[in-house]
Order: structure tokens, then sequence, then C-alpha cells
């Protein structure tokens, strides 16, 4: 009885252990069939989402491609029409070789007639000797002392209508030559110009911050005037402060410095030189980074780190309202342009533009002549003479000795006088016109004068039953001698006398 319990317990157990086998076995095979559906399902959204990026990569590719395509026919066009400028510019400086060709043929032929003329004269000069020694009793070195003489004062007369013909044909040629170029120079740039302010305006999130930057007793404020040298103005006017100073590099500093601190919330003097020491590196930072972007952006990089420093700092000055570095750089822009008209150097021409004013970014820091400052930094950076002399030319202490340095001077003559460059207090304005006014007025038979065209033309009517057209004439230089030994203003002014 036993054994036959113990084989149902055995069999019972097997099919226990069968049972439990199958299940484990189809349990298994069910995670096993989950698992590769998932890793199928995973594989196919990492399919698709590849799939989708290299469709997104295609369109990308493509959008850039086209881009390219565009932007390389827009440079195309672009050196097409430089080409077709470059044709016109061509045959107009061939038109004027031909004409120069011409005047120099009419100068030959004039040369050959007055030794022809030489050749005749002497023989006259022969037969009227033999004749006034067989008329006049004269010694035949007395007779050819009085025929040279006649001969002498005709010739001068002569000569005298030669040259002022041929003055008067080189003095036009010359204006046309000068008007196309300084046409060419000016169309070919159209400079930017932004006058620049006295003050600062700093935004403020509200009215409490004003209490703050004044500090107790006043120490904040006071410690931020004397230790960024500018003038803080907290008026009434909600929400804003003003930061005033002529110099534009310290009130850059300032502003910034201010912004800082009303951000930050921690305003006390310690914090307020940590903040500035900060500003300030950066800032020096800045203007080297400002200088040689400009530098690459030129073609002109490298330069000596000084000069490179001074050039970015030029944007932090102005001179009659007009701010240094934009001046610089149209400057520079417009002596290239017109030093290639005359066949001169475009990069030199270029950089002694540039150069010319570096000395004014540090006569507010140093004071004395921006000319001087400026030519003893760049001898001391071995720059090319060109650009020394530029310096020194284009505010008439020296000539200009080469085709750049004439192009700078009167590209600076163009960017300071244009209408609009700088700006100037209208009382001195309005001041210089009337004492233009007043010169012409107190020459006698004057009956009315005026300065037009913001002073660089003055008309003057005279009475013309007193006055002949030679009397005009002289008239007029001597106004303008007088106005040039006492008055200053930059450029010409024209004087018109009308009868």
């Amino acid at each position: 009885m036993l054994g036959i319990i113990g084989i149902s317990s055995l069999a019972g157990t097997a099919v226990g252990a069968g049972v439990c086998y199958l299940w484990l076995k189809n349990s298994t095979q069910r995670k096993f069939s989950h698992l590769e559906l998932e890793a199928k399902a995973k594989a196919k959204a990492i399919s698709n989402e590849a799939e989708l990026l290299l469709q997104e990569a295609h369109v990308k590719i493509k959008a850039k491609e086209l881009e390219q395509e565009g932007e390389f026919q827009k440079r195309i066009a672009q050196v097409e029409e430089r080409n077709r400028s470059l044709i016109l510019e061509t045959k107009e400086l061939s038109k004027e070789e031909e004409k120069l060709a011409l005047l120099q043929h009419k100068v030959l032929d004039k040369e050959a007639n007055l030794e022809k003329l030489e050749v005749q004269k002497q023989e006259e000069i022969n037969q009227a000797i033999q004749k006034m020694q067989s008329v006049a009793s004269l010694t035949k070195e007395e007779a050819k002392a009085y025929i040279l003489k006649k001969v002498e004062e005709q010739s001068r007369s002569e000569v005298a209508g030669i040259v002022r013909k041929y003055e008067h044909l080189a003095k036009e040629e010359g204006e046309k030559k000068a008007n196309y170029i300084l046409a060419q120079a000016t169309t070919r740039y159209a400079g930017e110009f932004a006058g620049e302010r006295l003050i600062n305006l700093i935004n403020l999130p509200s009215d409490e911050h004003k209490g703050r930057i004044i500090g107790k007793e006043g120490r904040n404020i006071k410690t931020l005037e004397m230790l960024l040298g500018v003038d803080i103005v907290i008026d009434e006017t909600p929400g804003v402060i003003l930061v005033s100073s002529f110099n534009l590099y310290r009130r850059a500093i300032a502003t910034r410095v201010i912004e800082i601190l009303v951000e930050d919330g921690r305003i006390h003097p310690g914090r307020i030189e940590e903040v500035h020491e900060k500003v300030q590196a950066e800032f020096e930072q800045k203007i080297y980074e400002e200088g040689e972007n400009i530098l690459i952006d030129l073609g002109l990089f490298p330069m000596h780190e000084e000069l490179v420093k001074l050039l970015g700092r030029l944007k932090y000055r102005a001179s009659y309202g007009q701010n240094a570095l934009a001046h610089t750089l149209e400057v520079a822009r417009l002596a290239k342009v017109m030093a290639a008209e005359m066949g001169g150097d475009e990069k030199l021409a270029l950089r002694a533009g540039l150069l010319h004013d570096i000395g004014k970014a540090l006569t507010q820091d140093m004071g004395g002549s921006h000319v001087e400052i400026g030519a003893e930094i760049c001898r001391r950076h071995n720059e090319h003479p060109t650009v020394i002399n530029a310096i020194y030319a284009h505010h008439g202490h020296e000539e200009p000795d080469s085709v750049e340095s004439a192009a700078v001077c009167a590209a600076d003559t163009l960017s300071a006088a244009r209408p609009g460059a700088r700006r100037e207090v209208l009382e001195s304005f309005t001041k210089r016109v009337k004492e233009i006014e007043e010169i012409a007025l107190s020459k006698n038979d004057v009956v009315q004068a005026y300065a037009i065209n913001a002073g660089r033309e003055i008309r003057v009517f005279v009475n013309a039953q007193k006055m002949s057209d030679n009397e005009a004439v002289l008239l007029s230089k001597e106004i303008a001698k007088e106005i040039q030994n006492k008055i200053q203003y930059p450029g010409e002014i024209k004087v018109n006398v009308i009868r």
C-alpha cells in the first residue's frame, strides 16, 4: 500500500513539474515575442527618425545650395557691374588722354612757330641794325642795343599773351580733371553720419534705485563722479538718470558701470571700484577688437598694437560733433578712390587716410596738437613717409609730396566741409556770417552784401556808375584777402562782385 502511494506521489510530482515547465516555456516565449515586437517597433521608429533626419538634411543642403547659388549669382552681378563701371572710366580716361595729347601737339606746333619767329626776328634785327647805322649814324653796338631793347619789349608782350592762353587752357583742363576725380570719389562712397550727444540716458527699474545710486550722504554718487570723471544728473524725471561728459570714452564706461550696478543691486564705493576696473578692462579689449576688425575689413592688417588700439579709441572721440572714427573711415575710403583716379597707390592712400587723425585719440588725455602727436606715433612705429606727410599736410603744416598725400588732404576737406558733417553752435555760425558781410559792406561803393550757401559764398553788389569791371575784380581780391586774414573757416569762401 505504501509502495502504491509513493508511486502515485512521484507521478504527481512529475506531472506538476511538466506543467510548470510548459508554463515557464510558454511564459518565456511570450516575453521573447513581446521583446521582439518592442525591438522591431523601436527599430522601425529609429529607421523612421533616421529617414526623417535624412530628408531634413537633404532639404537643408538643397536650401544651402540655393542660397550659395543666389550669393554666387549676386557676386557675379556685382563683378559685372564693376567691370562695366571700369570700362566706362577707362573710356573717360582715354578721352582725357586724347585731349591732353592734342594739347601737347598744339604746344609743340607753337614751339616750332616760335623758333621760326625767332629766326625771322633775328634777320629783321640784322637788317634794322644796318639801316640804323646808315640813317642815324649810330655805331653797330648802339644800334644793336636799341633794337634788342625794342624786340625784348615786344617779345615780352607776345610771350605773356601765349603764357596766359596756355595757363587758361591748363587750368581749365585741370579743373575738369579735378572735378571728375571728386565726382567719382563722392559718388562711389556714401558714408553715414550720426551726431554725437553730450549725455547718455540710463533707464532704471524703479525710482528707488535713484536713492541707492546717491547713497548715504551722497557717498555713492560722489564716488561714481570722481572715479568715472563724469557728471551724473538725477532729477524728477521718472525712471531715468543722465550721464553727462564731453569725453565719449568716459561717458560710455560710466554708462556701462551704472547699468551693471543697477542690474546687480549692490551699490557701494567698494563695489563701484570693482565694477569700474572690470568694465575698463573690457573696454580696452573692445577698442582693440574694434581697431582690428576695421583693419581686417580694409585689408590693412597687421598694424602695430598701439596704433590698433588708438584706431579703435577714435570711436569714442568727436570733433565739431563729428565722430572721429566715422570721419577717419570716410577720409580713408575717399582718398583711396581719388588716388586710384590719379594713378597713385590705393592701399597707401587708404592707410594714410586711416591714420591722418590718429593723434586725436590721445589729445583729450594729454593735450597738444593731434598733428604732432599722430606724426610722432607713426614715426615711432616706422610708418611710411607718405603717411607722416599726409598727417602734416592735411592741416597745412607741410606741402603734400605725393599723389596719396594730396588725396588725403582733399578727402579730409570733403569730409569736414560737406553739409551736415559737422555740427557747430548756431551763435558762432551766425556771428561768422555777419562778420563776412560786414567786411564786404565796409568797402567803398558797395551797396549790399549777402553771405549764402552756409557762409561759403558772398555776393557783393556795387554801384555800377562808380565802379568799372577792372575795379570790381580788384575789390573781390581785396575782400577775399581780408576774409582770409580775419576769419577762420574750413575750405574756401567764394567772393562774387556784381555790378
